[in-house]
């Protein structure tokens, strides 16, 4: 039996009639097309972009760029699959320092909030593997600010390492910090080293033994730096992996938003003189 062009409209009808009856919506619901998707792909395009210049931002930082919701931007990159760069390296074995006495430097810094630049500086090195070695990083950074003020790269990690970082933080800074905090490292414990503290009427602040979460700044400073940085096996010279690190570490002060400070810390910085200014005149 053949049915006319009216009868199969009517069938038709009558079934989305039935069916949205059934679900308990309305019948033009079945037919509504979300934009929701289109609104999607253009918070997607904007992610991608700022991923593109920032590849290790997670959805929090994408979100203080863009000035979006941090919850639609997750929502947004979950559901592309959009993921910030990730790199871990496994740590390289550590000597027991056995037979060292625990230092006689206490923690001043534990449950201390500083609220102004160079109030607290906080220091420690780290490792890079390249070309078969070690290179070391060492940083000293502004606790209020977060901004790197000093570094050094070295091919070991002994007392001259950190001197240079300390030395290049009061040369850059024309300043001395009232707290210097470290870990209880036989580098940041020589004598070299605390006269320099000692003559820049510096309180000396060190982490118990075997508490990294003492000096969590750079700890997580130097877990993010390395993401950014990147594969170091493409440079050829240790000249081209110095630039580099230079380059990355300027990055961090003046363009990488810290989310604890919702912008980058030379900015903060910025700011927060302005207001000293403002408050003295």
């Amino acid at each position: 039996m053949s049915l006319a062009r009216s009868d199969l409209v009517l069938v038709e009808e009558t079934t989305v009639t039935e069916r949205a009856q059934s679900l308990g919506v309305s019948r033009q619901s079945l037919y509504y097309q979300p934009k929701l998707s289109d609104r999607d792909l253009a918070i997607k395009q904007k992610i991608i972009t700022v991923m593109q210049d920032n590849p290790s931002y997670g959805h929090k930082r994408i979100a203080l760029e863009l000035k979006l919701n941090k919850k639609r931007i997750l929502r947004v990159m979950k559901l592309y699959n959009l993921k910030p760069y990730r790199r871990r390296i496994k740590k390289p074995d550590k000597l027991a320092d056995q037979g060292k006495m625990s230092t006689v430097y206490l923690n001043l810094i534990k449950k201390f909030c500083p609220i102004r630049l160079h109030v607290v500086w906080v220091t420690d090195f780290t490792y890079l593997w390249f070309q078969g070695s070690f290179v070391y990083l060492a940083t000293v950074m502004d606790l209020y600010t977060r901004q790197i003020v000093g570094w050094h790269v070295s091919r070991y990690h002994d007392r001259f390492l950190v001197i240079a970082a300390l030395t290049n933080a009061l040369a850059k800074t024309q300043t001395k910090p009232i707290y210097h905090h470290s870990d209880q490292g036989s580098e940041y414990d020589s004598a070299d080293y605390l006269a320099i503290l000692k003559q820049n009427n510096t309180q000396i602040s060190m982490s118990q033994k075997s508490s990294p979460w003492e000096n969590g700044f750079q700890e997580s400073f130097y877990s993010q730096f390395k993401v950014d940085l990147g594969h170091i096996d493409r440079f050829d010279t240790l000249g081209e992996l110095i630039e580099a690190i230079n380059q990355q570490i300027y990055y961090y002060n003046h363009k990488r938003i810290h989310t604890t400070l919702k912008m980058p810390p030379v900015q903060f910085a910025k700011i927060h003189q302005a207001k000293i200014l403002t408050t003295i005149s």
